[in-house]
């Protein structure tokens, strides 16, 4: 396992913008495909968006493609999610998950959760 840290949350205005990040303990990070989770009050938790552990493979839930974007730092254990045009509805706690498998898609399986960054969009 490794242990997570977000970052980069915050209060926006909707159509704006914010990066989030994910700071990784460990020399391992490149085996380790990651993802974004999000849980908005009352409702369940849910894949956001994932990279595989070399980066050249992303996966994003559809509520989000062509507004959120994923990537990572290999050499900075980091893995970023670039938001924009951001809605009410993204409205969450963003939480960063690791997959030591190294794949990173909806199905893995995320043994390693950071605490969450909180976002709030307001209309």
């Amino acid at each position: 396992q490794v242990q997570l840290v977000e970052s980069g949350g915050g209060l926006v205005q909707a159509g704006g913008s914010l990066r989030l990040s994910c700071v990784a303990s460990g020399r391992t990070f490149r085996s380790y495909g990651m993802a974004w989770f999000r849980q908005a009050p009352g409702k369940e938790r849910e894949f956001v968006t994932g990279i595989s552990g070399r980066g050249d493979n992303t996966y994003y839930a559809d509520s989000v493609k062509g507004r959120f974007s994923i990537s990572r730092d290999n050499a900075e254990n980091t893995v970023y999610l670039q938001m924009n045009s951001l809605k009410p509805e993204d409205t969450a706690v963003y939480y960063c998950a690791a997959d030591g498998r190294g794949k990173g898609d909806r199905l893995s399986w995320f043994d390693s959760w950071g605490r969450g960054t909180h976002v709030t969009v307001s209309s």
